[in-house]
This record gives C-alpha cells, structure tokens and sequence, in this order.
C-alpha cells in the first residue's frame, strides 16, 4: 500500500490530475502507477503524433515520455505504467485492486478517451467501484497542488466521521489544516446535538494526531452546494467526504451528496467509502 494509482487519458485534464498526484507522491515517498483504458468502442484518444494506426504503441511511448518528464520529482520513488481493455470504470477499479493501491487519483471531465465515461453522473461509476480512496479532479482546475487546507463536511450520519483517520493522513503530509464543518439540515435540537457530537470526537482525534484544526459550523438546505460554497469561501484545495455508498448488481450509485459533490466541486474532492477505511487502516 506505498503507491498511487493515476487514470490517465493524456488529455490536459488529466495530466493535471496526474501532477496532482505527483504532489502527493512525493510527500510521501510513495510509487506512481499510470493505467491507461482501451475501450475499442469508444476510445478516441488525443494524443501528439498523428498515426494512430498501431494505439497501443502510441500509448507506450506516451507514457514513456511522461516517466522521463517527471522521473526527476520523484528520485526516491518508482514509476511504472499499465495499458488495459475494457470498460473504463471496471479495469481503472481492478488495476487499483491488483497495485494494491492507497489512494486513485482521476481528472474527471478528459476530452478525449474518457469521455463516454466521465462526463456527467458516470464519473462516480470509479468513485464507486474504486477499492480505495479517490481524489477527482475537474477538468480545467488550475488550483494549488500544495495542500494548505482541506474541510471536512461533518453531517448527522455515523459515516461522516470515519473519513477522520485517511484525510488525517493526508493533512500530515502536507502540514495542512482540517476545518470540521458541521452542517446543520435539520433545525430539531437532538440531530443539531448530534452533528456536534460527531464533529467534536474528529476534533479531538485530529488534535491527538497533532493535526492542525478548528471546528466550523453552518446551516445547510443542500450539502453540497454548501459545502462547495464553503470550501471556496476558507480557500481550501480539498474537500473530504464520505460516499455513501450502496451497491447492487443492477444498480451502482453514490448517495445524492457525493455524487453532486464530486460533480460540480470547482476543488478537489476526496471521496471515502467505508470499505475504504478496512483496507487502508487495516482493520
């Protein structure tokens, strides 16, 4: 569990996504894996040369180039590259699995070769079926790689605090702050009490892991634009939440929250569901 995986379509998009990672990397000395999807079709990929008769070998010396290009922010760390075929979603999710991956990172509006997939509400299809954390990037998201402050939207669920331990760990390697905010949805007095309780245990875990905080609070009618609102307002470069997530054989879905969040967040959006925490803690 000491690597990054990174989607890659090599459109702009995500070769921010990917120097976001890269960020990340290297704060942690952690490795960077690269996936690139072949889904013969819907792939149109954008790529420099103009022969595109042999794909697979154009993507090859792509992702060569990119190794070369940012070996040399990476010194202590490896970085390798996997081309596969499929459905996007699926074989994004199972290279995370088999690089037994820590953390997903993936531009979420590509140009090119994505695109069937990421645009609109399929972009949480990976959130979703990804086996570890993932942080999504819009595309045309130019905002500072070195984290400094990242929130964390506190609600009534049980959920909503278990995304403390992952976003902790981030916030340590970047010597960021965490701002807890509690959003109130509800003006009845015993669901008030207990986002506050929640919100006041992640406090005090953060401060025992010496992690910069403070404990915000506002009224929500809808969490996600709020929270969205929020983090622009403090100037974070993260928002932290958990996906709520149900799964069914037909039906694969993220609660209305995060899927609004990871859609129409202008800022990075780390998304935690609880199998997440199983595997990345441990427990």
């Amino acid at each position: 569990m000491n690597n990054i995986l990174v989607a890659i379509d090599f459109s702009d998009c995500s070769i921010n996504a990917l120097e976001h990672a890269i960020s990340i990397a290297r704060k942690g000395k952690y490795d960077l894996n690269m996936v690139w999807v072949n889904n013969p079709t819907t792939t149109k990929i954008l790529l420099e040369s103009d022969q595109s008769g042999d794909m697979v070998k154009e993507v090859d010396e792509q992702f060569k180039k990119l190794v070369v290009k940012y070996k040399k922010l990476l010194p202590e760390s490896q970085i390798n590259y996997s081309i596969r075929e499929g459905k996007v979603y699926h074989q994004v999710a199972l290279e995370a699995k088999e690089k037994d991956a820590m953390l997903l990172v993936a531009g979420t509006h590509g140009t090119s070769g994505f695109e069937e997939f990421w645009i609109g509400s399929n972009a949480n299809k990976i959130v979703t079926l990804s086996p570890c954390p993932v942080i999504t990037i819009r595309g045309g998201i130019k905002i500072s790689r070195e984290l400094t402050r990242i929130l964390m939207p506190i609600d009534s669920t049980p959920e909503s605090r278990q995304k403390a331990s992952f976003t902790s760990h981030i916030a340590r390697l970047f010597d960021a702050e965490v701002v807890v905010l509690a959003l109130y949805t509800s003006g009845i007095g015993a669901v008030k009490d207990n986002i506050d309780s929640y919100a006041n245990q992640v406090i005090r875990f953060l401060e025992e892991q010496n992690i910069k905080c403070r404990l915000e609070t506002i009224e929500a009618d809808n969490i996600a634009r709020n929270t969205i609102d929020y983090a622009e307002k403090i100037e974070a470069n993260l928002i932290s939440i958990m996906t709520e997530q149900e799964t069914a054989t037909s039906n694969l879905w993220l609660g209305p929250y995060a899927h609004q969040t990871v859609n129409h967040s202008p800022i990075p959006v780390l998304s935690i569901h609880p199998i997440d925490l199983k595997i990345v803690l441990g427990y």
